[in-house]
């Protein structure tokens, strides 16, 4: 026999039977490879909640500029006489629901309605369980700055939640 044949092994030969016995993981090497796969689990979760706040705060930041876009819309309309008001009106509208239920046009002969929002977006930060206009906080016309109450009109809406944004702000302060 040449000495390449005698090195290697035949099935059934000793050192196939070796081979055959090194193919799986010992026990050791399984929990050394949980054990780092749940170290980057760990290192991937504030990740992953850093990404999630951020996507809330940018729906928050949405949903502030389509709410308050809709309530200038609707004090426009009121300015250029598209909408009724009474001498104790402020040209705000009464509340949120107004603007997605539209109002009669003023100007219009055959009783055309002015929309103002498609629908109104929920505050990502509130209670899931409030129905979407009872999500948000809301400022009226008469109502200072420092002490935003409802009133009778909405000038103004902001978020109910007491959290911080990344940047230290507080989203009812946005």
């Amino acid at each position: 026999m040449s000495t390449l044949s005698r090195a290697v092994a035949w099935p059934g030969s000793s050192a196939a039977g070796a081979h055959r016995r090194q193919r799986g993981f010992t026990l050791i090497e399984m929990l050394v490879v949980l054990a780092m796969m749940g170290v980057l689990a760990a290192a991937a979760r504030p990740m992953l909640l850093l990404s999630v706040q951020r996507s809330q705060e940018f729906a928050l930041r949405e949903a502030l500029r389509t709410l308050r876009t809709g309530i200038d819309a609707y004090k426009r309309a009121a300015a250029e006489g598209q909408i009724a008001m009474s001498p104790q009106d402020s040209g705000y509208p009464p509340d949120l629901q107004s603007l997605v239920k539209g109002v009669p046009d003023a100007k219009s002969v055959n009783g055309r309605k002015l929309y103002f929002l498609r629908r109104l977006p929920r505050d990502p930060f509130a209670d899931p369980a409030l129905p979407v206009e009872e999500s948000w906080g809301l400022r009226a016309s008469d109502s200072p700055p420092d002490e935003m109450r409802a009133g009778r009109d909405v000038f103004d809406i902001y978020s109910t939640s007491e959290r911080r944004a990344l940047d230290g702000s507080r989203y009812k302060d946005w």
